[in-house]
């Protein structure tokens, strides 16, 4: 199989004024297009990755990276990582959303309040230095964590791998590429912002197929 990019499902301008078109544009078409032709040069090189790609998402190869040669370790890391973190971001987004519910209650209960957790992501963004992740995931024990990898590291590939484990309900991708034509230097605006685009209809139906099993 050959991964192929992901359409976003919505126009390039839908995010405006919060996210801009031309960054969403470039963002989609070069940066991520770039992550599918680099990954699938992994999957035809590497039979051990191609065989775990196979089974119907990227996430199955990132749950998996010790499966994979060290000669292909890194390159397999890096861009089906990007591609699959990639594919998530877009879906994490749409204008017009309200948390409620079951993911309301759960960051709530292990945050304190949705302000603090506000608070406690945008500290892991901000503070993620160079590029990164920032994510809100559902951990083994049933609760919600703030945690931030760096490059295109995902919490799906554990401690070993990532430094943090945990399966992402929420992420936000702090790499210059996706906020400096709006932002330039401004990254905690950038994160700012990133609240009104949450799409928390899909963080709440992710959550909820969790907790279900």
């Amino acid at each position: 199989m050959a991964y192929t990019l992901p359409e976003l499902g919505y126009a390039y301008n839908a995010l405006e004024p919060h996210f801009d078109a031309l960054t969403m544009e470039i963002h989609h078409t070069k940066h991520h297009q770039t992550y599918v032709n680099n990954a699938n040069a992994v999957l035809e090189s590497s039979p051990e990755a191609a065989e775990l790609a196979a089974q119907g998402c990227p996430g199955s190869v990132l749950k998996n990276l010790n499966k994979i040669p060290a000669d292909k370790f890194t390159a397999a890391r890096n861009n089906i990582g990007g591609h699959a973190n990639h594919t998530f971001f877009w879906k994490n987004l749409k204008k017009g959303t309200t948390l409620q519910g079951a993911l309301k209650d759960a960051i709530i209960r292990d945050f304190g309040s949705f302000e603090a957790f506000q608070s406690e992501f945008e500290k892991a963004a901000a503070g993620r230095f160079g590029s990164g992740w920032a994510w809100l995931v559902l951990q083994e024990n049933g609760k919600l964590a703030v945690v931030s990898t760096a490059n295109q590291d995902s919490p799906l590939m554990g401690k070993e791998i990532a430094g943090c484990e945990g399966y992402p309900i929420i992420g936000l991708d702090v790499w210059e590429h996706a906020y400096y034509l709006k932002f330039q230097n401004r990254r905690p605006d950038y994160i700012k912002e990133f609240w009104n685009v949450v799409n928390w209809d899909f963080a709440s139906e992710r959550f909820e197929k969790a907790i279900a099993g």
